[in-house]
């Protein structure tokens, strides 16, 4: 039997867990699973980052009830930044980890889905990415270029454009309960107030807005129709974009097989289905997930790899 450690450390929340292979038995026995805040530290700072980490593995190996494991994987938003690498494999050494590799996150999320396979993942959560996987284990990608200069598509993206759209909507004199509805989750009590607090540094959590952005959506407001509607359609020209890059500079004859992970896909209902439609008009043949993938499970994934290469 071995023991791994699988993490998916996203923009908000980092989620791990525990589990048990025994050799020459289909499956997995679940020793523990764990959640908690960001480890990126772009978005918590290194010192929140490391304490929710370190929170994190002291609550999933106690739940355990073990001291170490013989293979760790972490996937991590920005782990091409200097030092990250280095931080986090010197954490799970302090946890007993024998072998430890850290990943980006999209690359977690893309063995979820397709487990070293060809195929293409969108990424729609508190950012956004598309990345594709060739036969050969090559990559082509687009977008994902952080909130400020793009990750169109994402939570954090929508929350800010429906606060510009807004604002255009005001100068017209056009309807919306944008600005009304995010005031009250500011608590600003006028629009000035709310232009200086979205326009400060450090600026408010856009992300955070988004799931009242789909209900005033759901609602028939239409600014953040319109929102969400560009959404989709920049998830979907994001995936074609892959799709031909595939197919020009791989050879890739037909059709891969396309995934996606993150909120703004799985619980907008207007996203998901603009997003499906929109896929299957420009490429009907083209495989494209029902479900969302469980970054999570690809961390397990490479771990129990990472382990069997100890044999």
């Amino acid at each position: 039997m071995k023991l791994v450690l699988g993490i998916d450390g996203g923009g908000t929340r980092t989620r791990a867990s525990i589990v048990a292979v025994h050799a020459g038995v289909a499956g997995e026995q679940v020793l523990a699973h764990g959640e908690n805040g960001s480890i990126k530290r772009l978005r918590v700072g290194a010192e929140a980052a490391e304490a929710n980490l370190r929170e994190l593995l002291k609550d999933v190996f106690a739940q355990a009830g073990v001291t170490g494991v013989s293979a760790a994987c972490c996937g991590v938003a920005s782990c091409s930044l200097p030092g990250i690498v280095e931080w986090i494999t010197a954490v799970l050494k302090d946890f007993g980890a024998e072998r430890c590799e850290v990943v980006g996150d999209e690359v977690i999320a893309l063995d979820a889905a397709f487990q070293g396979g060809p195929g293409i993942l969108q990424i729609a959560g508190t950012g956004s990415n598309t990345i594709g996987r060739a036969p050969d284990g090559s990559r082509e990608w687009a977008g994902g270029y952080s909130s400020r200069l793009g990750d169109e598509g994402s939570g954090y993206w929508i929350g800010l454009h429906s606060i510009r759209r807004a604002l255009h909507a005001f100068d017209r004199e056009e309807p919306t309960q944008v600005l009304k509805k995010v005031g009250e989750i500011w608590g600003t009590p006028g629009l000035e107030d709310l232009v200086s607090l979205g326009d400060g540094t450090p600026g408010p959590d856009f992300a955070a807005l988004a799931p009242a952005i789909n209900e005033l959506a759901e609602a028939g407001d239409p600014v953040a129709l319109t929102v969400l509607r560009q959404a989709a359609a920049d998830l979907v020209e994001f995936v074609l974009l892959v799709r031909a890059k595939l197919r020009r500079k791989h050879g890739i004859a037909g059709e891969v097989p396309v995934a996606w992970t993150g909120g703004v896909v799985e619980k907008m209902t207007i996203v998901r289905e603009a997003f499906f439609a929109g896929l299957h008009a420009a490429a009907p043949e083209m495989p494209v997930g029902s479900e969302g993938v469980i970054p999570l499970d690809g961390a397990l994934w490479r771990a129990k790899r990472l382990a069997e290469a100890t044999n």
